[in-house]
C-alpha cells in the first residue's frame, strides 16, 4: 500500500465520521437532548425521561447515537450512568451560531 491509498482511506474514514456526526445531529429531538445535558452540565438517564417526556427505550436508543458520533461522554457510576457534552467535538464541528442554539450555555 502507497502513501497515496492511505491518504486516502484516512480520508474517507475522516468523511465517515463527519456524516455519522452530522446525521447524528440531523434530528430534532437529539438536538434537544444535546441542549438538555448542557443546561444540567450531566445528566442521568432516569433525570432526561422526565424532562424530555420520552420512554427509556427511545431515549436510549438517541444517546447510543449521540455516543456513537461522539458527542456526548459517558461516565459510569455504579449502576448509573451520567451523560455530558463532548465539548471538543462540538466545537470543532458546529459553528458558533449553531452552537449557541444547542448548547447555549457551555
Amino acid at each position: 500500500m502507497n502513501d497515496r491509498s492511505v491518504s486516502a482511506e484516512t480520508e474517507k474514514d475522516a468523511f465517515e465520521s463527519l456524516a455519522l456526526q452530522y446525521k447524528a445531529l440531523a434530528d430534532p429531538k437529539r438536538l434537544e437532548i444535546l441542549n438538555t445535558i448542557c443546561r444540567k452540565n450531566s445528566a442521568c438517564v432516569c433525570d432526561l425521561t422526565e424532562v424530555l417526556d420520552l420512554p427509556q427505550s427511545k431515549l436510549s436508543y438517541h444517546l447510543k447515537i449521540l455516543l456513537n458520533a461522539r458527542l456526548l461522554n459517558k461516565e459510569t457510576k455504579g449502576t448509573w450512568s451520567f451523560y455530558s457534552i463532548n465539548q471538543k467535538e462540538m466545537n470543532r464541528l458546529i459553528s458558533n451560531q449553531i452552537c449557541n442554539v444547542i448548547t447555549p450555555s457551555c
